[in-house]
């Protein structure tokens, strides 16, 4: 488990009513107190070839970033070297290369290179969210896709024998109760709230663009053929390129899943539910729906990454 700025208290108290910087009562009760680092969060990714596919075509990073300032050293009251004034972000990324050949597999991970590259060349990561932070970072997060959809597609042109190569990817960043994804595909964020399993993503697939216009699809085989017809990808198109940006806010105990289409196709959601509120870790969530994505014949790639926030009640 990652922790937060609990892990940085130096032996003596000094945080009784302040961030720990030196000066008077009044002075330190103006300095900000940290937000994001102190809510923990407990993280774990896995991923399987499957008992049917050749390679994994599945790629999925995992970062934990902030910013922080050190006192190194110091005779200001009350401000001991050691401590630490930090603010922390983490970041989780799931691709699957489509198409089941080796340019899905490039794809995949070409597309996690190349966001990763874009966020560590961004000069001012935005931390402390106020509504204009969060505007922005929503507006990079839609910028950075269109940006990664351009590189796949130039790489291809370049390249013949990764012609039409795509994948889906859905990202998502927490810092502390907020939450930002940005999803193109059918891969899938799940958030568990309370025992309650709720999707935060839409398939970017041929049935559901039906079904949201009110088609009445009765035959099964269709509707699952449909569902493997994507309409949105990274690599897919230039022009009508449209990746989802959202905001939600977490709540204390709330759980996140990001999963490949390799776990939906084949465990339900109330099995899906179980686990993640059965669970004694994030790494057990993880082996445990692998385990069942397997068992129910595993044909597909499976990648899952589930996240567990505890969250202290704002002062």
């Amino acid at each position: 488990m990652w922790k937060g700025a609990r892990d940085y208290q130096p032996a003596s108290p000094m945080n009784n009513k302040s961030s720990g910087f030196g000066g008077s009562s009044d002075e330190r009760d103006r300095l900000p107190l940290p937000i994001s680092s102190t809510v923990d969060v407990d993280l774990f990714a896995l991923s399987h070839q499957g008992h049917v596919r050749k390679r994994n075509e599945d790629h999925y990073l995992v970062v934990h970033g902030g910013r922080y300032l050190e006192t190194v050293f110091s005779n200001v009251s009350e401000n001991q070297p050691g401590y630490r004034f930090e603010e922390t972000a983490y970041a989780m990324i799931i691709a699957d290369g489509v198409g089941g050949e080796p340019s899905g597999e490039v794809a995949s991970q070409e597309a996690i290179i190349n966001l990763l590259e874009l966020a560590l060349r961004t000069p001012d990561w935005q931390f402390r969210w106020g509504q204009k932070e969060k505007n922005t970072v929503m507006w990079r997060m839609q910028d950075r896709f269109r940006q990664v959809n351009a590189a796949l597609l130039q790489r291809s042109d370049r390249n013949v024998s990764l012609s039409g190569m795509s994948t889906t990817m859905t990202a998502a960043l927490t810092h502390g109760r907020d939450l930002v994804i940005g999803h193109v595909g059918d891969s899938r964020a799940y958030l568990l709230r309370q025992g309650k399993l709720a999707r935060l993503t839409r398939d970017h697939t041929l049935a559901e663009q039906l079904l949201n216009e009110g088609e009445d699809i009765k035959n099964d085989n269709l509707l699952k053929a449909l569902g493997n017809v994507l309409m949105q990808a990274l690599g897919g198109s230039q022009s009508d390129f449209r990746p989802d940006v959202t905001h939600f806010t977490l709540e204390d105990k709330d759980q996140l899943l990001l999963c490949t289409d390799g776990l939906t196709e084949m465990v339900d959601d109330f099995l899906i539910t179980s686990i993640l509120a059965d669970a004694e870790s994030a790494q057990s969530a993880c082996r445990k729906l692998i385990e069942l994505a397997l068992v129910g014949g595993g044909r597909d790639n499976v990648t899952v990454v589930v996240a567990r926030y505890s969250i202290p009640e704002s002062k």
